[in-house]
């Protein structure tokens, strides 16, 4: 399989290694028994403990479901059962608005470019949502960078329920996946994005988020940066309910601001609001901000586009200190600037989520004779 280059995404953890094997579309039923049986060949290495293989493909992918998150027989209680969800009829298909099941609504926080805080703003949301006494998880779908691991100080790798979904852990109050969570720290994903778009739809769907009991009241989904493979598929594939624009002030980082509401425009997704990160930076004398990127660019852009401003994000140092300590700020310094910050946004995107009025249908195509 090596030698045809069909294996990609080789992650090796102690006790566990896995891949991927890409093959053609049409070829992923004819392949199920190879995948079977590479698992089993890597479950025999010494030192291995969970074996994961990864069938996927770099074209439009099957109608049928593709098996993952497999674990050894010799590590699990059921010898011999494949630890995924089985392909069902009732599946939605390729291209259907869906949720997550027993996920009631699902907002994207976004950037048109990496480096403006994106992901220390979705933690700090998810964060403040739980603080505010809901049901949260958030999905980490930056592949490429995936930080939320480190941020929420998680280390553990999900555990597999008996629906023989991921169990995701659960770090100040917000339910969290990863694919950091899957492979080394610092492991680079060297993946094509068919594969990485794969992989999130998987982590979306194949995790248990909440139950018919206690449905998950908010996910988030901290999106990768840019528009690229993974972010039209998430915009395409998932229903949802809003997305949250992050940027910094300067005028490099709006350009991208305008690509990123343009997209979700395109997929009909309503634009909750645009948040300026890093906005300035306190005088530690007087208290008076210092405009390091300037000021109010992002305010400008949400002006420009139609969608609200949420609010503006201080440069804090207890803000830095909280995520490469992995606890949100937002939840361990509630009386800190940014925490406050983070506490009003969260609060003003709850009340527009309950705004049916912004949840506009998806665009009709009507055939003119």
């Amino acid at each position: 399989m090596a030698a045809a280059g069909l294996v990609h995404g080789l992650a090796v953890r102690p006790g566990r290694a896995g891949f991927m094997l890409e093959v053609a579309a049409e070829d992923v039923t004819l392949y199920n028994p190879v995948r079977a049986a590479a698992e089993a060949a890597l479950a025999r290495v010494p030192g291995v403990d969970q074996a994961q293989v990864v069938l996927t493909t770099a074209d439009a992918a099957p109608s049928h479901g593709v098996a993952a998150y497999n674990v050894n027989p010799r590590a699990a209680p059921n010898a011999g059962h494949v630890h995924a969800p089985a392909p069902s009829k009732s599946r939605p298909t390729l291209g259907a608005t869906m949720k997550p099941a027993h996920v009631r609504q699902v907002i994207a926080v976004a950037s048109g470019k990496g480096g403006v805080g994106k992901s220390t703003v979705a933690v700090n949301l998810a964060a403040a949502f739980a603080q505010m006494g809901y049901a949260v998880g958030l999905l980490d779908a930056d592949v490429y960078g995936p930080s939320v691991p480190r941020m929420l100080g998680l280390v553990d790798e999900p555990e597999i329920g008996p629906d023989k979904k991921l169990i995701p852990p659960t770090a100040f109050g917000v339910k969290a996946v990863s694919i950091g969570l899957l492979v080394k720290e610092g492991a680079p994903m060297i993946w094509r994005g068919p594969m990485a778009s794969s992989a999130i739809t998987q982590l979306l769907n194949d995790v248990a988020w909440g139950s018919e009991a206690e449905p998950l009241d908010l996910l988030v989904i901290d999106m990768p940066p840019g528009t690229g493979d993974v972010q039209l598929t998430l915009a395409q594939k998932v229903r949802l309910d809003g997305a949250v624009i992050v940027s910094t002030p300067q005028e490099v980082a709006l350009i991208d601001v305008r690509r990123g509401v343009a997209m979700f425009q395109k997929t009909a997704t309503p634009i909750l609001g645009v948040i300026e990160n890093m906005a300035y930076f306190p005088d530690p004398a007087t208290g008076e901000p210092i405009e390091i990127f300037g000021r109010g660019g992002a305010r400008g852009v949400a002006a420009e586009v139609g969608a609200p401003f949420l609010g503006e994000i201080p440069i804090d140092i207890a803000l830095r200190k909280a995520g490469d300590a992995g606890a949100p700020v937002a939840a361990v310094a509630p009386d800190s600037s940014a925490a406050k910050a983070f506490l009003a946004i969260a609060a003003e995107v709850a009340e527009r989520l309950k705004d049916k009025s912004l949840l506009k249908p998806p665009p009709r195509i009507v055939v003119v004779d």
